[in-house]
């Protein structure tokens, strides 16, 4: 009856080591997929982002104003 019991106890053991490693798998890829998908969407808001009418004109403005200032340290200078 000893030993009986010894392999239930080991069979019990060996099930759970395998449901445990199963559900590391599963976690696993589940971050996995959160990580691609976090950085898919990411990158399509910086792009579109990075394309919008506000960037662009906040482009604009910078490097009127930049010109500007150029323009303003030339003349003094000369």
């Amino acid at each position: 009856y000893l030993a009986v019991a010894v392999l239930m106890l080991a069979f019990v053991a060996y099930t759970e080591a395998q449901e445990a490693d199963a559900t590391y798998t599963k976690i696993r890829d589940q971050l996995t997929e959160f990580g691609k998908t976090f950085a898919e969407k990411a990158k399509s808001t910086f792009d579109t982002i990075q394309t919008s009418e506000f960037a662009e004109n906040t482009r604009n403005w910078f490097t009127s104003t930049f010109d500007k200032l150029k323009t303003k340290f030339d003349e003094m200078n000369n």
